[in-house]
């Protein structure tokens, strides 16, 4: 099955909460991938905030994110 993120939904600090087109629902907690080079500027929550949604998560400078990373990285929400 091709994955995708079809809701996002923001849950504070710099973790969002993503349903996936398979129906699971998973807290995903971002953190970890702030310090890359495409992702550091999004430790300004402002900026952080400021996703949208295309099949997966994007940002306005550039930086997106597999759905399979958040998929595997996820808490099921229950």
């Amino acid at each position: 099955m091709y994955l995708k993120v079809t809701d996002v939904e923001y849950n504070g600090d710099y973790s969002l909460i993503c349903t996936f087109n398979d129906g699971a629902v998973k807290k995903v907690d971002m953190t970890p991938v702030l310090d890359a080079p495409a992702f550091q500027e999004l430790k300004d929550l402002d900026l952080f905030k400021q996703f949208g949604l295309d099949e997966t998560i994007f940002w306005g400078n550039g930086a997106d994110i597999a759905p399979e990373w958040l998929y595997q990285n996820g808490v099921p929400v229950v």
